[in-house]
């Protein structure tokens, strides 16, 4: 299948490893351009130079350094048809902290791509944004209340976003991944540091793994394509029938 990507501009962020980077590789390989961003310098380098894509170090919870990279981007790249939120703060504490470190990473740093990019979006024939969430904005899980809401809130916040830019040709779509196992991800980090953890929580899953990050970004691609040109407002649960909610 043509995915319709070829020479389509896409932003990312949280791009240089798992479900993002592998996004990356796969719109790169489907020839279209893209720059990336994450917090860790060395990282984006890396990972920008292994794919010979665009990289810049941003925290997504500073405002202004997110929409300085988004408007850079934009002219390097002259536009920007789709953009990919892809960061997490991760944070699962069941205390202030959490609920701010949510509301900043997950939350903001989604309303301020989006926000900073629609002047590009609404010039773009294939214009598409696609925000990853998580299954556990669909159930209540043994993740902290505020990861869960915000995952939650994004999912929310996309379907208005369908609605409403409906009439300009703007797609809004969100992917709620179930575990995700990467080297050097926070399951790998949960493996080795709380191993009793792990061991439920791998449990859980009905298929008896957990999932590799290419089979999430897969569906994150697909949704941001033309190829999925009249989906918009979907929530697409990627999770190997991990959760037991159903979708109608």
């Amino acid at each position: 299948m043509d995915l319709g990507l070829n020479g389509l501009k896409v932003l990312i962020t949280g791009g240089s490893k798992g479900i993002g980077r592998h996004c990356a590789e796969i719109l790169v390989h489907e020839g279209a351009k893209v720059s990336i961003c994450a917090r860790t310098a060395a990282d984006v380098q890396q990972a920008a130079s292994d794919m010979g894509v665009d990289g810049t170090a941003v925290d997504v919870s500073d405002k202004a350094a997110l929409e300085n990279w988004v408007t850079s981007s934009a002219k390097k790249m002259g536009g920007i048809d789709i953009v990919i939120g892809n960061v997490s703060a991760l944070a699962v504490a069941d205390d202030e902290a959490a609920w701010q470190s949510g509301f900043d990473t997950d939350m903001m740093h989604s309303v301020r791509l989006v926000n900073a990019a629609m002047p590009w979006l609404e010039k773009s024939k294939a214009a598409s944004i696609v925000l990853v969430s998580s299954v556990s904005g669909r159930e209540i899980d043994f993740t902290g209340p505020a990861y869960g809401a915000f995952k939650a809130a994004l999912v929310h916040y996309a379907q208005g976003l369908a609605y409403k830019l409906a009439p300009q040709g703007i797609r809004a779509n969100t992917v709620s991944p179930g575990n995700t196992y990467f080297e050097g991800g926070i399951w790998n980090q949960i493996e080795t540091g709380n191993p009793e953890l792990f061991a439920n929580a791998l449990g859980l899953n009905p298929m008896g793994r957990m999932a590799k990050p290419e089979e999430v970004a897969r569906g994150v691609v697909f949704l941001a394509s033309p190829a999925s040109s009249f989906t918009s407002g979907t929530n697409l649960v990627i999770d190997g029938a991990l959760t037991k909610g159903v979708q109608l």
